[in-house]
């Protein structure tokens, strides 16, 4: 009578256990960035311990300021840099390697059955592999350098259906917004969201992943879709151990079930300054941007290039249009096939695998009544820059959007 996270908690922490129990569990993996890991470091070394529990077992990419924007900024890393060197950490991924919450997949550290936890609130990107992936502060991530352990409240769980096919002008952005729009950015808080149904199980590993990095967004602690054929075949060559998948039993108990119709869904486009504050294209009245960004830990995989660069394929785009490719990886293959090229002839911009203008910290920020259509996970006012308005939607629907420099529907180009 256990769901998913109830497994992988019994499992962590030793003993059976239900939601709402608290635990101590032992942590997989743990991971910081650039942005977390000064504080979490700080933190760490204010308790007097000489060593880290499992140099590793520990995860530092440096993603979000890269290449260092301010001489402050490079200061930090640098001090970063030889704490790494002096805990003989391994897994350190310096800069142009990619977005933290693409590379520990890439890595295969987001493992089946395995509780992975990041010093960054879109860590619950990883429950697209089946893990119990969950962001905590910098201060509980030092906790876990020291002892690889943390205490937790298991989360009651969700179940979210979503059946049929999608359209080819929607994608797993779009099936995310609408159920972030439906549940409210409260709807989930402290749950955990396990999604079902045969469009989930039709979604490929990226589009998975999009789909649980914005769980957050309606407050859950982590997204979990349940491993398979596809989850497994990704994790090939790539996995750093072994790993036991675990599934949710028959008669596990749901704190609430939400149904999708997705055969049904258009682009869906959330608006300004709630995540949660998402329309169909369809209602959208037209609206101006100034710029247009793919990219992030949400959308800047290979297949999210490839979406945008079949819009723009033969086009010239209207606006500043900035490309950020999620890792290394993605932009040499993009690269490969020609991606790169076909973005670059229609206008783009092509950023250093990272972060890039989402935080609003570095390349690409926008100005004081400036509208940008972006791929990322979050629209709040002030995040891509002071007095500027964020408009999330599809890789699809921000390269439409580019073309014709309003918010436009990949339908209509």
């Amino acid at each position: 009578m256990s769901t998913i996270s109830e497994k992988i908690f019994s499992r962590a922490a030793g003993k059976e256990v239900k939601a709402n129990d608290f635990v101590i569990a032992d942590v997989d993996y743990a991971m910081a960035h650039d942005g977390t890991s000064v504080l979490a470091v700080r933190s760490f070394k204010e308790m007097e311990i000489d060593k880290v529990w499992n140099p590793e077992r520990i995860v530092i990419p440096f993603d979000h300021l890269t290449p260092a924007n301010t001489d402050t900024t490079a200061a930090l890393q640098a001090d970063i840099r030889g704490w790494i060197k002096e805990q003989n950490i391994k897994n350190f991924f310096d800069v142009g390697e990619g977005i933290c919450h693409q590379l520990m997949p890439e890595k295969g550290f987001a493992l089946p059955g395995k509780l992975v936890v990041g010093a960054d609130s879109h860590t619950c990107t990883y429950g697209a592999f089946g893990a119990f992936g969950t962001g905590v502060g910098a201060t509980d991530m030092s906790e876990i350098f020291a002892s690889g352990k943390l205490w937790f409240r298991v989360p009651e769980s969700i179940r979210i259906t979503a059946e049929g096919k999608l359209d080819k002008n929607v994608s797993a952005k779009d099936l995310t917004l609408k159920i972030i729009g439906t549940l409210g950015v409260a709807g989930a808080t402290y749950k955990a969201a396990e999604f079902y149904g045969n469009t989930i199980e039709d979604l490929s590993m990226a589009g998975r992943m999009t789909l649980c990095n914005m769980a957050i967004e309606m407050g859950a602690k982590t997204g979990i879709v349940p491993p398979d054929k596809t989850t497994f075949d990704y994790l090939k060559e790539r996995a750093v151990e072994e790993y036991e998948p675990l599934y949710a039993d028959e008669d596990a108990s749901y704190a609430e079930e939400y149904h999708f119709d997705a055969g049904e869904l258009e682009p869906q486009v959330a608006c300004p300054h709630n995540v949660d504050n998402v329309h169909n294209i369809s209602d959208i009245p037209a609206t101006r941007i100034d710029q247009a960004f793919i990219g992030t830990c949400t959308n800047g995989r290979l297949e999210d290039l490839e979406a945008a660069a079949d819009i723009l394929r033969g086009e010239k785009v209207a606006v500043r249009t900035i490309v950020v490719p999620a890792s290394r990886e993605v932009l040499i293959e993009a690269v490969r096939k020609g991606v790169i090229e076909t973005l670059l002839e229609a206008g783009a911009i092509i950023g250093s695998p990272g972060c890039g203008p989402c935080l609003g910290g570095h390349m690409g920020v926008i100005g004081k009544g400036e509208v940008c259509i972006s791929t990322a996970n979050r629209n709040f006012k002030g995040r891509m820059g002071t007095g500027g308005y964020i408009y999330l939607a599809s890789p699809a629907t921000a390269a439409a959007s580019a073309i014709t420099g309003e918010i436009t529907s990949p339908a209509d180009i």
